[in-house]
């Protein structure tokens, strides 16, 4: 008799017996996940394997210069400056940068980009360890602001490849999100483990070497690259309906962020456990970063308007950034505040990926990379100046009350976004 996939029932003196001869595999195979389903979309792995090797390195440029001037030249204001005076420059490239990648295409540009940035972070090792006078590290550290904006080429070629479906799209950006957050949890670690474990300009030189090779190993997947525009007739993102107040969100986001971190580390200074700050705050970001995954996993886009999301997220953000205020001035422990910021980093990420879509959405045709590398520049801003409040906050109050200015941040976020959503 020809074998059957179909159960077979026989009887025993007394039992009904059921043999099931059918494929165990396809009894028990299971859909694929959306993250699955969308790594296997054609040419995404290559150009995610190069992305996330260009990314890592952008967690660990800051801490490594911290670290390398700091303990050469016996100065952190000098390497606060210097890290600043960075930031400050790549502000105001960035955009530019971006520009230039969406009118030419991302390998004509990103490459030579990531070159010049690569030379900037080698002249900064080099005049460090020659002890050449203090501007040319501040000339040297200004080059890297030429870094072109990876995870905005990244989303572009998403969102090229996933045209029309908004679903996966939104999956897309909740995994370049939970990117993000991961490499700006593990760059610091690294960074700070290459420069004390070896020598101080080991993070740096690792941080080019991993920059460089992940941008070749990125635009060489030239398939999934997104088309050239050219110049269109399009309006630049910053005089697009909708996208200044949104951009002012994403400043008030990265105060957030920014007084945060300085705010923790003054807080673990107090209590004696300076060297536990990384550990902390990397938990808030390892809150985020899973809060990200499985808002893309489980979310439906077709619930309510994305412009709604976005307020209700931004809310949850803020009502949950009054934990780490509650934990540190009613409770003093470093412990319970480590279960608060973890607690208070999942309203991160969902609240990113929804800011992220809207500016997609909104910025004209042709010039995505530019709207995002924007998006981006407004959470360096907002960080410098939430950093700037947090550490005189911290310095001349107390770090207890410096845990008000993320709240305050989150407010400002909160109806800023209220009266967008509004018109």
């Amino acid at each position: 008799m020809p074998p059957s996939n179909r159960p077979m029932f026989t009887m025993t003196a007394d039992a009904l017996v059921i043999a099931d001869f059918g494929p165990r595999a396809s009894r028990r195979r299971r859909a694929p996940g959306p993250y699955r389903r969308l790594l296997a979309t054609p040419g995404a792995r290559a150009f995610t394997i190069g992305n996330l090797l260009a990314r890592l390195p952008m967690g660990m440029f800051g801490v490594s210069a911290v670290v390398m001037i700091a303990g050469t030249r016996g100065s952190y204001a000098l390497a606060g400056a210097v890290t600043a005076a960075g930031l400050g420059a790549t502000a105001v490239v960035a955009p530019w940068t971006a520009r230039l990648v969406d009118r030419h295409g991302q390998a004509k540009i990103a490459v030579p980009a990531t070159v010049l940035a690569a030379l900037g972070s080698l002249a900064l090792l080099l005049c460090v360890h020659l002890g050449a006078p203090a501007w040319t590290l501040f000339v040297s550290y200004a080059a890297t602001a030429t870094t072109p904006n990876l995870g905005g080429m990244s989303r572009a070629r998403w969102a090229h490849l996933l045209d029309g479906d908004e679903r996966s799209l939104h999956v897309a950006n909740s995994f370049e999100q939970a990117v993000d957050e991961a490499c700006f949890m593990l760059g610091p670690v690294l960074a700070a483990f290459l420069c004390t474990a070896f020598f101080p300009e080991a993070g740096t030189l690792t941080g080019v070497v991993l920059l460089v090779s992940g941008v070749l190993v990125f635009t060489a997947q030239r398939a999934t690259e997104p088309p050239v525009r050219g110049r269109g007739p399009a309006k630049a993102p910053l005089r697009a309906p909708g996208v200044p107040p949104l951009l002012a969100v994403c400043l008030a986001m990265g105060a957030v962020f920014g007084s945060i971190e300085v705010v923790t580390i003054a807080f673990a200074d107090t209590q004696g456990h300076r060297s536990a700050a990384g550990v902390v705050l990397a938990l808030q970001a390892a809150g985020s970063c899973a809060a990200g995954l499985v808002y893309g996993a489980g979310s439906r886009t077709g619930t309510g308007s994305a412009a709604d999301r976005y307020v209700w997220c931004i809310a949850a953000m803020t009502a949950l950034l009054t934990l780490p205020l509650l934990a540190a001035s009613l409770t003093g422990s470093l412990p319970v505040l480590a279960v608060a910021l973890l607690i208070a980093g999942m309203a991160t990420a969902p609240t990113m990926v929804t800011g992220m879509t809207l500016i997609q959405r909104r910025t004209p045709p042709g010039h995505l990379n530019e709207g995002m590398t924007l998006a981006v520049t407004g959470l360096l801003a907002g960080i410098a100046c939430g950093s700037a409040a947090g550490g005189w906050t911290a310095e001349h109050v107390s770090p207890l009350a410096g845990y008000g200015i993320p709240v305050t941040a989150g407010a400002v976020a909160l109806l800023t976004a209220l009266g967008w959503a509004r018109r």
